[in-house]
């Protein structure tokens, strides 16, 4: 999960990433840690003469060597890159009244709340629903929020909780009393996972399946528990320094670094085709009923 906050910065770029990392990393002491091993590659003139690309994915190896963290990285700035996908890439209705959801990013309730309450209501009156993470990058805690409050039953649940080094504060959240349409309950729900299901798609899966709401099937989410921020390191450089971290209330911990394990782990490229034949064979379920 990741914002881009501008900053205006005319310092050499390993010393304001090492600005930052002390100031912000969610870890204080791997912060440490990877400002001092950073510094004395600048002064022994490790990064002397690269250009932005090789110093970028220098820095960026240099970092993982001591925080191996997902969410952090530098990256030469680019103003054409292409803005994040739509949240829903595809619905459709299955043989055997099965509903089938492709969500690509977990878009927050401003920028995705439309196409999110669109597709719910496309696979209201399905007997079953397929969740399709497998290609899902993350994005907001908030389009998280929206898409566990449709799968959830009614009443307060107390989803996750950020807390954020920075202002040393932690932050709840829970799922929505009131939603602009039927919430998807008590129908069989199956979520499709792949090693590239990331960060708010790791949340929203974690949500699903300590509730036992959801079976995951398919590979071990990629493992990035934490939230960023984009900073500026010069004009054409940025780096993501995660700030905060997420706790589930109900393992008390996180994902990070070891993913959410499915229920039935399958190759990603085989998980809709199990799932489907699961839903269709399962008696007295989908494919059963006369549709």
């Amino acid at each position: 999960m990741i914002v881009t906050h501008p900053d205006t910065v005319r310092v050499h770029p390993v010393e304001r990433a090492i600005e930052l990392l002390r100031e912000r990393y969610v870890s204080p002491e791997r912060a440490e840690a990877a400002a001092t091993a950073l510094r004395q590659r600048l002064t022994a003139g490790a990064y002397d003469g690269l250009d932005d690309s090789t110093l970028a994915e220098r820095l960026t190896e240099d970092l993982l060597d001591v925080c191996p963290d997902t969410h952090l990285w530098v990256r030469v700035r680019d103003e054409r890159r292409a803005p994040a996908g739509a949240s829903v890439r595809r619905v459709e209705i299955l043989d055997g009244n099965i509903g089938y959801l492709d969500v690509r990013r977990m878009s927050g309730s401003t920028n995705g709340g439309r196409a999110i309450i669109g597709a719910m209501e496309l696979v209201s009156r399905t007997d079953a629903l397929i969740l399709d993470l497998r290609e899902n990058g993350g994005g907001s805690p908030d389009g998280v929020v929206l898409w566990s409050s449709y799968l959830l039953p009614a009443g307060p649940t107390h989803l996750n909780s950020i807390y954020d080094r920075v202002t040393d504060r932690t932050r709840q959240l829970w799922s929505l009393a009131w939603l602009p349409g039927e919430r998807y309950v008590d129908r069989p729900l199956y979520v499709l996972t792949s090693d590239r299901t990331f960060s708010g798609a790791e949340d929203l899966c974690l949500n699903l399946k300590v509730r036992g709401r959801a079976r995951l099937v398919g590979e071990t989410t990629r493992g990035g528990a934490n939230l960023a921020t984009v900073h500026e390191l010069t004009p054409t450089m940025e780096i993501a320094v995660p700030h905060a971290y997420s706790i589930n209330p109900i393992t008390g911990g996180n994902w990070e670094g070891t993913g959410v394990e499915p229920d039935l782990a399958v190759p990603a490229a085989t998980a809709f085709d199990v799932a489907y034949a699961e839903l269709l064979d399962a008696p007295g379920e989908p494919g059963r009923r006369g549709h």
